[in-house]
């Protein structure tokens, strides 16, 4: 699923993400840790997925994401 430069949704895939806004990598990090920026799976994994994976509320992660476009 692709992003638009402004929204972010936990359907969204990491790899996207990182892409249209790079500034999102401390988010990323913050909350899933820096293997997610070696691991295969960034280019098809959500959001949704890296917190179930991480036991964390997505929406916390998408808000403080779309957070940094504001």
């Amino acid at each position: 699923m692709a992003t638009t430069k402004n929204k972010v949704t936990k359907d969204t895939v990491i790899g996207d993400i990182i892409k249209d806004n790079p500034a999102a990598m401390k988010v990323i990090e913050k909350y899933f840790g820096g293997g997610c920026f070696t691991c295969p799976g960034i280019r098809v994994e959500s959001i949704a997925f890296g917190a179930m994976m991480h036991n964390i509320d997505p929406n916390k992660v998408v808000d403080e994401i779309n957070a940094l476009s504001d």
